[in-house]
């Protein structure tokens, strides 16, 4: 059925337009005007391109390690949608074989019956460096094996990143897991300059939650962080809740990274959309303690923000405008993704894929929040 949009403005992704419609039908955008027999919709507010979310553990109180089922999936999307967030990556965090296999399997169910939201799956692990494991559980932190291997290669999976440390993968693995177009993004690691330079050249192609569990830019060793900011090709995640990175230091490296390389991930916990003060990780106590999660060892332990306070954030902490702030939430996502114009912008052919925003006051300024939010042509909240 064809229907036809009107909101006060519509932002494409790239620009906004005063009250030009936006006509769907079977998933995708078909018209950026009206067309004739289209059923029309009025809404209050701004049309913008769904927020993508590359890094996600959890939410509505489930975290994908502990059950890692397409009703898991399911869940998460839903409670996520409320925030703005029309596709994510399901993030698995260092475990076992088996959850890895579980986590593969429920991924690959879902792609293939077009769970909505779902794009694929993101590893987190558990080829990571001891010394900046977090609270990934040092007993499955381990070298690559073949049957691993196996499951990154797979066709089934959609889009698939994974975060490995250069320094336990030789480049030679990384090009393998490239040539089956795995994302291989560098993190949790204690590598020097040379190391993450020879991954980038092997192939990967970002880096997770820049600055947290990584080797610090130094005067004398550019290590990982000095690596990502001066690569002009590599993406960069950025987790934008006031604790895992100072303003300060997140507006520095937004100046000096490539303008369209950083993008905002959540790294969401099961909190999200849920009314959780707490959970067990494997094996940690998590709280949380006003806007963050600490854990009883008293690390930051994921994040607990969504995407579109992670987007309100990027306008406040780093003196962005707010079209700037949703493309590192949605069209930067998209590229790093290589997804072309199917996602991150709303342009004839795209998919159907967007959400409303409505002005709200906070504390500081003008911020906005999500009242409605699409995928595929179907509301889902």
């Amino acid at each position: 059925m064809l229907t036809t949009y009107i909101a006060d403005s519509l932002f494409d992704g790239k620009d906004y337009h005063h009250g030009r419609p936006l006509t769907v039908s079977n998933g995708k955008v078909v018209a950026l005007d009206t067309v004739n027999g289209a059923k029309e919709v009025k809404v209050a507010g701004v049309i913008a391109p769904g927020l993508i979310d590359v890094q996600v553990n959890g939410g509505g109180g489930l975290l994908f390690n502990d059950t890692p089922t397409q009703k898991t999936l399911e869940t998460m999307v839903a409670a996520h949608a409320q925030f703005g967030t029309t596709a994510l990556l399901p993030t698995l965090i260092t475990d076992n074989l088996q959850t890895i296999e579980q986590a593969a399997s429920a991924v690959s169910q879902a792609i293939a019956s077009n769970t909505p939201g779902v794009l694929g799956v993101h590893f987190e692990g558990p080829h990571i460096s001891i010394a900046k494991r977090g609270i990934h559980h040092e007993d499955k932190v381990r070298e690559i094996s073949d049957a691993e291997l196996a499951i990154y290669c797979r066709d089934d999976l959609g889009q698939k990143v994974l975060t490995i440390a250069p320094e336990t993968v030789e480049p030679a693995v990384i090009k393998t897991l490239v040539a089956h177009d795995v994302r291989v993004c560098l993190g949790h690691s204690n590598a020097n300059y040379q190391q993450t330079r020879a991954a980038l050249d092997a192939g990967a192609t970002g880096f997770t939650h820049l600055f947290n569990a990584m080797s610090p830019l130094e005067s004398r060793e550019p290590n990982m962080i000095g690596a990502a900011l001066d690569d002009k090709a590599s993406w960069c995640g950025l987790i934008l809740d006031g604790h895992h990175v100072s303003p300060v230091t997140a507006r520095i490296a937004c100046k000096a990274k490539v303008l369209g390389k950083m993008m905002l991930v959540s790294d969401a916990m099961s909190t999200i959309g849920s009314d959780q003060d707490s959970f067990v990780f494997d094996g940690h106590q998590i709280n949380l303690e006003g806007d963050k999660l600490v854990s009883n060892t008293g690390q930051l332990a994921g994040a607990a923000i969504d995407m579109i306070k992670a987007v309100n954030n990027a306008v406040d902490m780093l003196d962005i405008s707010l079209e700037e702030a949703l493309r590192m939430a949605s069209l930067y996502p998209a590229q790093f993704l290589q997804l072309g114009a199917a996602r991150g912008c709303l342009r004839i052919g795209s998919g159907a894929d967007f959400i409303v925003l409505a002005s709200q006051k906070n504390q500081n300024n003008q911020a906005v929040q999500v009242t409605q939010t699409w995928i595929g042509g179907n509301q889902h909240y």
